[in-house]
């Protein structure tokens, strides 16, 4: 039983401490490298939202500042159907004027 317990301790100590160490490094570089790889995706996606928000955001200033409000548009409509109705009543006053003439 000694001379099995011997070669099962020099087995252990030459080959399979070694290969533990190895993968116990290999699983922790892979880790590491996950976790880097995953901060740097978490960075990118952070960087790229702030410039779609601020993108958006001059988006909006932009259509604030140069397109007219349904205020304005309501407002500009009643301005010309009054404006339309005063050209139609001169040519109804106008198209009168010009039958009694004709008629005379």
């Amino acid at each position: 039983m000694n001379l099995i317990s011997q070669d099962l301790i020099w087995w252990i100590t030459v080959f399979d401490l070694p290969a533990m160490g190895g993968l116990f490094w290999l699983i922790w570089r892979t880790r590491r490298d996950g976790e880097q790889a995953v901060g740097h995706v978490q960075d990118l996606l952070e960087r790229r939202s702030n410039q779609l928000r601020e993108g958006l955001n001059g988006f909006k200033l932009e259509v604030a500042k140069n397109y007219a409000s349904h205020n304005d548009l309501r407002d500009l409509e009643e301005r010309l159907t009054q404006h339309l109705l005063r050209i139609e009543a001169k040519l109804d006053r106008t198209a009168l004027k010009a039958e009694a003439a004709s008629k005379n």
